[in-house]
């Protein structure tokens, strides 16, 4: 090994941490310029011990008959089997056993050099995979890394389709930098091919964007970042809380508390309900007038100080049983200018007199939100559309914009699928289109800011997938808009919270299965709580 490689490499957790996520053109700036510093395989001989030292951790914290079982690594013809290979003779010389299936001997110079260190080390190297896996204990894919460019097939393929069955079985599956198959500026699948889908991924130099967004959540597992030596913004002090900022153009951020927990307002003694602002909800047209009612609840218990519906339907309820404290109206006869925030489009259809009132809040001096039917209203209506991108401009403060991919696809003039083939991209090109804090709903919400800010939120869980879930993402969103938090963080933290709120559900026997859109509230209120307004001793 070379003596650039540390004894103990560093391994971050990126839980609640605000790290860089960087594309594929970002980490070559930074491994190349690198590699022009440092001595020859350093980066490599890195990576390997990273990887090595994962491994070693979790096979010292397994049950005995576990841990005695050898690790399995399949290592591909690039660099990053040549990661594996150098992981492969850390462990051997660490006295764990293991084995390498190499089906394509590695070509590049420093591949070759780690393949020598794996012979050295007396690490077994077959060209064919065991019939079955049953005697290994951790299985790694050290396949393809950021660099693939097209579908696994033939052998890799179904090397990939065996390793993500034993995640499914079992688990115990680590992707080096980034599952093979993956995407990773994008979290699709490279090609339509198949891909390893690992149950954890330890991410080089830093964490990726495709790890947390489309299908990587799914494929990635539980990630890990090794910096291997290399600063990042947001990760260069592992283990320390870093101060966060956008301060380079062009790299998304994880989203975290660290990014939106200052602009959570102050509750001192001395304040009241008109402190935490007026907020609007209005949709419900006839027949959807659950979706604002379950918006106004999950704003009510984000704090907002007083909470109004308005409702576009005739068979609107006089007033909400289970929280009487809302103030429920006919939109109509709504004082609008009164309010802080407005959080319009839960089932307000797309009648004449609801693009009529989303022209008239448009024009509010007030903080506004567009979800659902009042962003159809928009991607048809030009005139609309102009409103939107103005009211940035004359209030000064954009309007956030909550759309899912087919909501997203109509506003972009394109299709859900184009949408979703870069998630990162379609939300900057809304945020700039219509000079908005855009919300990108899906698996890894991606928040832009039309002054080029973008993050990923990593929270959120299959339990969000039922309906009335985005309404309550709405209703918290306005909620935090109506208490004064500038748009971009009250969208970052009504993200958060929203998806944060699933997950404690869900670790609580709540879901993922069954979990209803109500539930959803109750559970952010006691996080908004314990994280922000801790009891005081």
């Amino acid at each position: 090994m070379t003596d650039a490689t540390p004894s103990h490499p560093t391994l971050v957790n990126p839980h609640d941490r605000a790290v860089a996520l960087l594309t594929v053109a970002q980490l070559r700036e930074r491994e190349h310029a690198a590699q022009a510093a440092l001595p020859a395989h350093t980066l490599m001989a890195r990576a390997g011990a990273a990887a090595a030292h994962f491994l070693r951790e979790q096979i010292l914290h397994a049950p005995s008959a576990a841990s005695a079982r050898p690790v399995w690594f399949a290592a591909g013809p690039g660099n990053n089997g040549g990661d594996a290979l150098v992981a492969a003779a850390a462990l051997k010389r660490a006295g764990i056993d293991c084995e390498v299936c190499m089906p394509v001997e590695v070509k590049p110079d420093d591949a070759r050099w780690a393949l020598a260190e794996a012979r050295a080390a007396g690490v077994p190297i077959t060209r064919t995979p065991p019939a079955s896996f049953d005697g290994y204990g951790w299985l790694v894919d050290g396949l393809f890394g950021i660099g693939l460019a097209r579908a696994l097939d033939g052998e890799f393929g179904g090397l990939a389709e065996r390793l993500s069955a034993r995640t499914r079985a079992s688990g115990h599956v680590l992707a080096l930098d980034v599952p093979s198959g993956l995407d990773s500026d994008t979290g699709n699948v490279v090609g339509g091919g198949p891909a390893v889908r690992a149950s954890h991924t330890v991410s080089f130099i830093a964490a990726k964007p495709g790890l947390y967004t489309g299908a990587g959540r799914d494929y990635a597992g539980v990630v890990s970042v090794a910096p291997i030596g290399i600063e990042t913004q947001g990760i260069e002090t592992p283990g320390i809380e870093t101060p966060v900022a956008f301060q380079s153009p062009g790299i998304a951020l994880l989203n975290s508390t660290a990014l939106f927990g200052p602009s959570m307002p102050a509750r001192d003694f001395a304040t009241h309900k008109g402190s935490f602002g007026t907020l609007a909800v209005i949709g419900g047209d006839t027949g959807m007038c659950g979706a604002p009612v379950l918006a106004a609840r999950a704003a009510l218990l984000a704090g907002a100080g007083k909470v109004n519906v308005g409702f576009l339907g005739n068979d609107a309820p006089p007033y909400d049983a289970p929280h009487p404290e809302l103030m429920l109206h006919h939109a109509a006869k709504l004082s609008l200018d009164a309010m802080s925030a407005v959080a319009a489009g839960c089932g307000m259809g797309g009648s004449a007199s609801a693009r009529q009132l989303v022209e008239r809040i448009l024009r509010l001096d007030a903080a506004v939100l567009l979800d659902a039917d009042a962003l159809n209203l928009v991607a048809r209506d030009d005139a609309l559309a102009a409103h939107v991108s103005e009211h940035a401009r004359t209030r000064g403060a954009p309007c956030v914009l909550t759309p899912h991919p087919l909501e997203a696809a109509r506003l972009l003039g394109t299709d859900t699928a184009e949408v979703q083939r870069d998630r990162l991209a379609s939300a900057r090109a809304l945020a700039s289109h219509y000079e908005a804090v855009v919300v990108l709903k899906g698996s890894g919400t991606v928040i832009a800011a039309p002054d080029g800010r973008l993050a990923i939120n990593p929270t959120g869980n299959a339990a969000l997938a039922t309906g009335g879930t985005g309404d309550v993402l709405g209703g918290l969103i306005g909620a935090l808009l109506a208490q004064r938090l500038p748009p971009f963080e009250a969208a970052l933290a009504g993200v958060y919270l929203h998806g944060l709120a699933a997950d404690a559900l869900v670790a609580q026997g709540d879901g993922p299965a069954g979990l209803a859109a109500g539930e959803l509230a109750p559970m952010v209120r006691r996080l908004i709580n314990r994280i922000f307004y801790p009891a005081k001793d």
